[in-house]
């Protein structure tokens, strides 16, 4: 998948039409969505899905989500529970996916679900992708970087990431939330909370434990890493570390001098990258309260701090 020439260009008409064509022609593209950046194929060919995990080098067992354009589409591949048919009025379009029961016959590959009975769909709140799948249909799309890397919110971290294996990436200009969505699974009323995301888990009426196993994106242990070792709850740094503040730590940058988790949300991967590359050995973290979004927030810097399978041991 190396050696290709990746070409960035505006994500304007011209831009999708590009995007469009190669998406038909079967070769991933990387788009912009709300939350981060994806790298879609058509989720019904199972040869174009088979490029985007060889492009991230993403383990076959890790299941993807869907982007679809609305809760109609959606009901083309899964069945929509009440329950589910609710919090897609209350959050979609928006920065929640739901893993459902998989309809017998649906047009998406096998490999999109990675064997399991269940999809993971979401409606994006964003017009780009959402005029990509208007013109393809539904979409396959983890996040646009190479597997357990630090995702992207901005067109040259994809780059960065995966320039040489795509060919294509439209730029959307940053991310608005700034990190991925939130995941549950619903088994008739009840709902479990899989992945924190950008909507709070608060909102959802979660009544139900998550089910053990890979049964959705972003559950690897190690995951969203730089190069770098990182440190978690970090008051001060080190002399080789690159320290990133929150509140009233300043560190070296800042997720967010005021305090405020949505915007921490926003920058937690635009800081991470620019923590990756400024020189320092290591990566010390301040304290990131744990309510509301900071739950998803702390979800990513967990598994950025996580021993990788190549680390050995556990990084500190």
């Amino acid at each position: 998948m190396t050696g290709q020439t990746t070409q960035t260009v505006a994500a304007d008409a011209a831009g999708i039409a590009l995007a469009v064509t190669a998406l038909r022609a079967g070769d991933p593209v990387a788009l912009p969505t709300e939350t981060v950046y994806g790298l879609a194929a058509v989720a019904a060919d199972g040869a174009a899905v088979a490029r985007v995990y060889a492009a991230k080098g993403r383990p076959a067992f890790n299941p993807l989500i869907v982007h679809v354009a609305d809760a109609a589409m959606a009901a083309t591949l899964v069945q929509i529970s009440p329950a589910a048919r609710a919090l897609m009025a209350r959050f979609w379009p928006g920065p929640l996916t739901l893993v459902l029961p998989l309809l017998e016959g649906a047009s998406v590959a096998g490999i999109v679900t990675a064997g399991l009975p269940t999809l993971a769909v979401r409606c994006p709140a964003h017009a780009v992708m959402q005029a990509v799948i208007a013109a393809v249909g539904p979409l396959a799309a983890p996040s646009a970087n190479a597997s357990g890397r630090i995702s992207a919110t901005r067109a040259d971290h994809v780059a960065a990431s995966l320039g040489g294996r795509i060919g294509l990436i439209l730029d959307g200009g940053p991310c608005a939330a700034g990190i991925e969505s939130t995941i549950v699974a619903l088994d008739g009323a009840s709902v479990a909370l899989l992945r924190p995301g950008a909507i709070p888990a608060e909102l959802l009426g979660i009544t139900a434990a998550a089910p053990t196993g890979i049964t959705a994106p972003g559950q690897l242990a190690s995951h969203y890493a730089p190069h770098q070792p990182v440190r978690l709850d970090a008051l001060t740094a080190h002399a080789h570390e690159f320290h990133i503040g929150f509140g009233r730590i300043a560190g070296d940058l800042s997720l967010s001098a005021s305090g405020d988790l949505i915007e921490a949300a926003a920058r937690l991967f635009d800081t991470l990258h620019a923590a990756e590359a400024s020189g320092g050995t290591a990566i010390a973290v301040a304290p990131i309260p744990d309510n509301g979004i900071g739950a998803a927030i702390n979800d990513r810097l967990r598994r950025a701090a996580a021993a990788r399978p190549h680390d050995g041991e556990r990084r500190r």
